[in-house]
């Protein structure tokens, strides 16, 4: 029976080389949610043919991003499974289309949330391809430039995309740590040098965790004074080695005192319930409230609509992402300056990812995890 298996493995194997090799996809591994009970098991799959102007990438870093748990977790809406996670990729080139220029084999690249769009609508015109109606995000996505397969995400040992949304990697980067700055990095970076952050301005960060500590690095770098909010005594320390000038535990309410009308911007990076209201009375006159951070549907924030009328020109607004030219500002920009996220190196296998996200869940990681996917089997 046991040699009937095998022989019956290896035939499905031969058939599947065989239409791979037919059709020009190309066989992939990866870590996968199979249904909606949040558990990670090893599954194997298929990414498009490298076409012209594509690249695949051999994925060497994977990170955890809190949006990967909420989509696991189905916080937002009703998820389709399988799913492979994971917008936050850092790897080698392995092979590149006839009229790819960008790349080279050999060379690093990252991938961020987006893998394409239109290309000719007016957001795309203007760099801004995250808001594209018809954007193609890395995983959980329908292509519609590839028969409309669902994508599949960075937890796998390879990618295959156009090169225009590939971020070029500079050789002298820490690899292991570049990973997250494709959604944390550009989510905190994009709103902070919109709003033209400069050296003397008072800046809030409202969550102290995978985005939040990017965020202070980049304002502090640009000359910012920083308060950092969170709801634990646990981040302190960290908040001010980083360069933060003061750290507010808002569970104390005598830490809030003296705060209302205080600081010119605030970028909020909180993944759960909060009150947008209470950081709107510490903006000053002109501030700004951008917010990146998206909550649970169930647990969603809101400001009505009298509290916006009596803050006298405060401003909110979001901000998701960033586009492609502007990711491979950051990426430049952090690398150059040495600003990476703080990272716990994992292995990719089934039990610890899973474990990883429960730790996210109960704030028990420091602050990105990254998925080491050279050790999945």
């Amino acid at each position: 029976m046991k040699k009937l298996l095998s022989l019956a493995m290896l035939l499905a194997m031969t058939l599947f080389s065989a239409v791979y090799a037919q059709t020009g996809r190309i066989p992939a591994k990866g870590l996968a949610v199979l249904s909606g009970d949040g558990q990670f098991k090893p599954y194997s799959f298929s990414r498009h043919a490298v076409g012209d102007n594509d690249i695949q990438i051999e994925i060497l870093y994977a990170s955890i991003c809190h949006s990967d748990v909420h989509h696991v977790r189905q916080d937002w809406t009703k998820e389709t499974f399988p799913m492979v996670p994971g917008h936050e990729i850092a790897g080698r080139v392995v092979k590149v289309g006839k009229s790819v220029t960008k790349f080279k084999v050999g060379d690093y690249a990252g991938v961020g949330c987006l893998v394409n769009s239109c290309g000719h609508c007016e957001y795309c015109k203007a760099g801004l391809e995250q808001y594209c109606k018809q954007a193609v995000f890395t995983y959980h996505s329908k292509d519609q430039f590839h028969d409309h397969e669902t994508t599949q995400g960075g937890y796998s040992n390879n990618i295959t995309l156009t090169e225009n949304f590939a971020i070029k990697i500079p050789a002298n980067a820490d690899l292991k740590r570049v990973a997250p700055l494709l959604c944390a990095g550009i989510t905190t970076y994009s709103p902070i040098h919109y709003v033209g952050i400069k050296k003397g301005v008072k800046v809030g960060v409202a969550g102290f965790g995978g985005l939040g500590h990017m965020a202070v690095q980049y304002a502090v770098k640009l000359g910012a004074e920083v308060t950092v909010f969170d709801i634990t005594e646990d981040k302190r320390a960290d908040a001010l080695r980083l360069g933060a000038a003061r750290y507010v535990n808002v569970t104390d309410t005598t830490q809030l005192k003296g705060l209302d009308d205080s600081l010119n911007f605030i970028l909020s990076t909180i993944p759960a319930a909060y009150d947008p209201g209470m950081y709107l009375k510490m903006l000053k006159i002109d501030g700004q409230l951008a917010i990146v951070g998206l909550p649970p549907t169930a647990k969603m924030p809101v400001i009505p609509i009298d509290k916006l009328v009596w803050q006298g020109n405060r401003k909110v607004f979001g901000s998701q992402i960033g586009g492609i030219k502007e990711t491979q500002e950051m990426l430049d920009y952090s690398v150059a300056n040495h600003i990476y996220p703080e990272v716990e190196i994992i292995k990719a296998d089934g039990p610890t990812v899973t474990n990883a996200y429960q730790n996210v869940l109960d704030g028990k990681v420091k602050f990105r995890y990254v998925i080491d996917m050279k050790t999945l089997k």
